[in-house]
């Protein structure tokens, strides 16, 4: 129970970056608006049901002006899902963009009026058989912030529970469950089976509250 009990800014910046480079980034503050692109024209390109492309002209720094391909998307939503055994819980599935099955963490777009929260839930249940009552924030950060507006939301439990009757995937999803130690899930991603950015993140947090104990 004691895996979402800590600051998780706090816990990857002193992993990474040291808690006195990490309490002086936050004390200076961040003008989010510098180097600013001002929107001139925004011109439709596609509609499809996960996202929207977008292509936008826009005024640069430097009054010059440019083009840029947008991808717009709902949002998604993560669970880092821990057994009694203390294993993760994740899913292998084919990605077809990258040609090749990857093992990731539960997760999934967030639909139209539906909370983060509850998209976590609905996700766990859909992809791996478990449900909880006790989802916990982590973080949220943009998955690919060059060309789309994703941003993601990563939640934890250690109370999970197998429901009575599993909920079923999408009718053009298909998936595997895998329950794995985290020795064995970084022994993954040293094998190239994780590779996106969720998991990764997912792993490199457990790890470091393993190195807080």
């Amino acid at each position: 129970m004691y895996y979402y009990l800590v600051d998780t800014t706090a816990l990857i910046g002193d992993l990474l970056y040291g808690k006195i480079k990490r309490n002086k980034l936050l004390n200076e503050g961040y003008n989010m608006k510098k180097f600013e692109e001002i929107t001139l024209h925004t011109e439709p390109i596609f509609d499809g049901k996960v996202v929207k492309l977008q292509v936008d002209d826009v005024k640069l720094p430097n009054g010059k002006t440019s083009k840029r391909e947008i991808i717009k998307h709902p949002g998604a939503v993560a669970v880092i899902a821990i057994t009694d055994e203390n294993k993760i819980v994740f899913v292998e599935q084919y990605r077809k963009p990258l040609e090749k099955s990857l093992v990731e963490i539960p997760a999934g777009k967030i639909d139209p009026g539906e909370s983060p929260l509850v998209a976590g839930v609905r996700e766990l249940e859909e992809e791996t058989g478990y449900t909880t009552n006790e989802l916990n924030f982590v973080t949220s950060f943009y998955t690919s912030p060059g060309f789309a507006d994703e941003l993601i939301h990563i939640y934890i439990t250690d109370g999970i529970t197998k429901l009575d009757k599993p909920k079923a995937t999408d009718d053009d999803e298909f998936v595997e469950v895998m329950e794995l130690t985290l020795k064995e899930a970084k022994q993954l991603v040293a094998e190239e089976r994780i590779q996106d950015a969720k998991t990764n993140y997912a792993i490199l947090y457990l790890h470091a509250l393993e190195r807080r104990e």
